[in-house]
């Protein structure tokens, strides 16, 4: 087997995919819910904080993976809080420098990355016990599950709570019944108890469409 092949073997690739419908962090191991109920009333701020999350974890799982056989086992948490907590200095620097309004948007959401459970769970269950490749490969599968579950629930908050998507005005003002036509937006859309429904009707079609879920 080529060292190609062997990066990027049947079982390293299951590290991208799993995640994204077997075990997605959001909708089967019930992590990161609070950033699906707090950043996805539109769907920009949505993606930034996906994109953002995904580095974070993919780098983090790779340093704790290379310190892994280093780190006393009795300051494992610390030594993985502080490397946590530098990494997401680091992204909330760059989107201050490049997308400073998304920035002021996500606000203290950014800083709360620290404390998000999928990190923790990732460096933990995995990082730990593997190699860097095969965790930087785990931490983007994980960062990407995580991303599509809250670009889905942006999209369809902005769209029926705003009538626009990544700001764009999608449902034409002529529609609307202040304009004499039919169409509302549905305010509730943009509230965050909205987001948990979203989730959960994800959580619904995911289940009924796979059997190993239902099983379990």
């Amino acid at each position: 087997m080529s060292e190609k092949e062997a990066l990027f073997s049947k079982k390293n690739l299951k590290l991208l995919t799993d995640p994204l419908n077997d075990s997605n962090p959001i909708t089967v191991q019930v992590l990161g819910i609070c950033s699906a109920l707090a950043v996805t009333a539109q769907l920009k701020p949505a993606v930034v904080m996906a994109i953002s999350v995904t580095a974070v974890v993919a780098f983090a799982n790779v340093i704790i993976s290379l310190l892994r056989n280093t780190i006393p086992n009795r300051i494992r948490i610390i030594v993985q809080l502080v490397v946590i907590a530098a990494l997401v200095i680091l992204v909330d620097q760059v989107l201050k420098a490049y997308v400073y309004d998304v920035s002021k948007q996500l606000s203290v959401f950014v800083g709360l990355i620290i404390t998000n459970c999928i990190l923790m769970g990732r460096l933990e269950a995995f990082a730990l016990g593997n190699k860097p490749w095969q965790s930087f490969l785990d931490g983007i599968g994980n960062g990407a599950g995580y991303a599509a579950i809250l670009i889905i629930v942006g999209f369809f908050r902005e769209l029926f709570g705003s009538g626009s998507i990544w700001g764009y005005r999608i449902v034409p003002e002529s529609w609307y019944i202040a304009n004499g036509g039919f169409y509302e937006n549905n305010g509730m859309m943009i509230l965050p108890p909205m987001a948990l429904i979203v989730v959960g009707v994800i959580i619904w079609v995911q289940r009924s469409r796979n059997r190993k879920l239902i099983e379990n």
